[in-house]
């Protein structure tokens, strides 16, 4: 899905907002394995990570592409600092509605307005998707991206008490959230 945008950072700095592609590869590889490995409040660790530029080259390709489905790069100063990826559930007529969202910013980058214009992003390209719920995970205790994510409108729903296990922190809760977005019809 085309997206291009660029918004201003609070300490001034422009941050180009677009689509990612194939060519950009090693660039969302090394941004991936350095989110992983700053925090244990993202899905897995960077030893974990089985892609390679030519698979991951593949799938970016792929979301380029898509009419439902984008991956959304940060990038400032020519680097990339963080993504956002919008999915549907799934294909399926009874589902097709819902689109899951997740978004990672390098930590040299937190508090930057990153995460809340990579947040817009996708939210746009979900309200121009046609989807009418936009679902996402967060752990417990991460204050900062829940407080970003009910700031838009998203609003728990439920929670997992067994949701991820950590190594270094042990059980971790996982928060569900989701937003309602206008009808599309």
């Amino acid at each position: 899905m085309e997206y291009r945008k660029t918004v201003r950072l609070k300490d001034g700095r422009a941050c180009l907002l677009r689509e990612a592609r194939a060519e950009d590869a090693e660039g969302v590889i090394a941004c991936f394995l350095k989110t992983h490995g700053e925090t244990e409040q993202l899905s897995s660790y960077p030893d974990e990570c089985t892609f390679t530029p030519e698979s991951e080259g593949a799938f970016l390709a792929a979301r380029a592409e898509s009419v439902n489905a984008a991956e959304i790069l940060a990038v400032v100063d020519g680097k990339i600092v963080g993504q956002a990826g919008l999915y549907p559930i799934r294909n399926l007529e009874k589902l097709r509605h819902r689109a899951g969202f997740g978004l990672s910013v390098e930590k040299a980058y937190w508090g930057l307005g990153i995460g809340r214009a990579l947040t817009n992003a996708a939210l746009e390209c979900a309200r121009r998707a046609g989807f009418r719920q936009v679902e996402l995970e967060v752990i417990a205790g991460n204050e900062a991206a829940t407080a970003l994510y009910e700031s838009v409108g998203f609003t728990e729903y439920g929670r997992n008490p067994l949701g991820m296990h950590a190594r270094g922190a042990g059980w971790q809760t996982v928060v569900l959230m989701r937003l309602d977005l206008e009808d599309p019809a």
